[in-house]
């Protein structure tokens, strides 16, 4: 025991680094050369690359992880934990990363916070309509520099371009893999988002083409009333003229 009543953290000595799991809001820069991730609380405003050293969200002239300061790197030990705190309402933009804890670190009851760490897996959630997503695009939001991405199939891109995961995982380097994952809890649908249950009428790659003939027979159909009508209104008053 110590004079102070507590005994010495053991010193550990892993073979291979330790693995950790952790929620982060994806970031593309500018150019589109570069990965980048916010956290989610301290530090929240600083951007961090597939491989990179945590910086104190303080300010603070110190080295992190600080056992008298709360910054570093954080992540759970499980897969699961992670999971589950991106249901969260104000987590739903988030993805979950599983990364290789690198330098010193510090145990505590979830997790680890640590010192350097390197990305190796991105797991992304499905798009918000509902379909699996198979990229990236551009959200409209982000800071300067950098954009916030989010997961999208194919037909919710629509004229917005669509970084494909394996294009998007080798910006992240080596080693770096990128996916839709079911489990990751999906965002909150917005609004002007198609809805999964509802076909699109100007998407013909689920439907078929024996669904969309009907869709075209009754438009010109509707089309055509329409010309009966006007030419109806015309005679009219090209006969009321001659009188």
């Amino acid at each position: 025991m110590s004079p102070f009543g507590r005994s010495r953290t053991p010193h550990e000595s892993p073979d291979r680094p330790p693995v950790g799991y952790k929620i982060a809001r994806p970031l593309l820069s500018a150019d589109g050369a570069r990965l980048g991730f916010r956290g989610v609380s301290l530090g929240a405003d600083i951007v961090y690359g597939p491989v990179d050293d945590a910086r104190c969200g303080y300010e603070r002239r110190h080295r992190p992880p600080s056992r008298w300061c709360a910054c570093g790197f954080y992540a759970v030990h499980d897969l699961a934990t992670a999971l589950e705190l991106g249901c969260a309402t104000e987590y739903r933009e988030t993805v979950v990363l599983e990364v290789a804890v690198i330098g010193a670190y510090l145990r505590h009851e979830h997790g680890l916070r640590f010192e350097r760490q390197r990305v190796r897996r991105i797991l992304l959630p499905r798009c918000a309509c509902g379909r699996p997503s198979e990229g990236v695009v551009d959200t409209g939001e982000g800071l300067i520099g950098w954009r916030a991405i989010a997961g999208s199939c194919a037909v919710c891109a629509a004229h917005r371009p669509l970084l494909r995961y394996d294009a998007y995982a080798r910006l992240g380097g080596r080693g770096v893999t990128a996916a839709c994952d079911e489990r990751v809890a999906p965002p909150i649908r917005s609004p002007f988002a198609p809805s999964p249950l509802t076909p699109d009428p100007f998407d013909d790659s689920a439907a078929g083409t024996d669904a969309v003939v009907p869709q075209l027979a009754a438009e010109a159909a509707l089309l055509q009333a329409r010309l009966d009508w006007f030419q109806l209104q015309i005679d009219r008053l090209t006969g009321s003229a001659d009188h």
